[in-house]
């Protein structure tokens, strides 16, 4: 296996590159697209940092594998592939709403060992090197203490797709009578890295593609979090808390129905 380490340095040039692109640039609004729905957009600046992050990566390991959000994907040699998501939160950046973050994951042999999530707007850069802990800034990371469901502040996401976010809607029924409140920042990057801070006491959603999850599962988990998912079916549902409330909100979870 490479140097996770390594290939953690790599991630954060490459995430702060497009972050700083981001920072400084606006979309042509003639360019804003969308994709999987109506409600699914797309800019030519996701595209602009996807690219700038695979031609350094590249430059650097020219044998590794890419897996992007935005069309980019080779196999590679190495065993080493990178999972690139260079804007999560595009309706955030979109309407100048401040939560949307860079994300970047390296795997080995399927495996995520390496992972950074830089939020654009606050500049905190949330790190993982797989057994060796997760850090915002070069401060390490933990999760809450929470065991308490009435008392966990959760955190979730909703499909672009029109009746699955009925469905979502409708667990939401069962579940925030039961917790203490719930959060939705429109990034599962940058919630999963909350989780990792504490700042949410567990965090949920369906139908994550690899590139919104792979960085942040990884900080989450190397903070202390324990990540799964809920149920067998497919798309898969993302579940992360701290052990200590893990079950109680997985029940929780399939009573309402979130994992169907």
């Amino acid at each position: 296996m490479p140097d996770p380490r390594e290939l953690l340095d790599l991630a954060v040039t490459a995430a702060e590159d497009a972050a700083d692109l981001l920072r400084t640039s606006r979309p042509d609004p003639d360019a804003i697209a969308t994709k999987s729905s109506g409600t699914d957009l797309v800019t030519d600046l996701d595209r602009a940092a996807e690219a700038r992050i695979v031609d350094r990566i590249l430059a650097a390991r020219p044998g590794d594998g890419v897996l992007g959000e935005e069309g980019a994907e080779r196999t590679g040699t190495s065993g080493v592939r990178w999972v690139i998501d260079p804007l999560d939160g595009t309706t955030n950046y979109v309407y100048g709403y401040p939560a949307y973050g860079v994300s970047i994951a390296a795997e080995a042999d399927g495996q995520a060992v390496a992972g950074v999530v830089v939020d654009v707007v606050s500049g905190e850069r949330n790190t993982a090197a797989l057994g060796q802990g997760a850090h915002r800034d070069g401060r390490p990371l933990g999760v809450s203490a929470a065991t308490d469901l009435p008392t966990a502040l959760l955190g979730t996401g909703f499909s672009y797709d029109a009746p699955t976010r009925r469905r979502q809607a409708e667990v939401l029924v069962t579940v925030l009578p039961a917790v203490r409140d719930l959060r939705r920042s429109g990034s599962a990057a940058l919630d999963l890295c909350a989780l990792a801070a504490g700042r949410l006491d567990g965090f949920w959603e369906r139908g994550l593609a690899p590139w919104d999850r792979a960085a942040g599962a990884l900080i989450a988990a190397e903070a202390g979090a324990r990540v799964g998912r809920l149920g067998s079916a497919e798309p898969l549902t993302l579940l992360a808390a701290p052990p200590g409330l893990y079950d109680a909100l997985e029940a929780l979870l399939e009573a309402a129905g979130a994992a169907s």
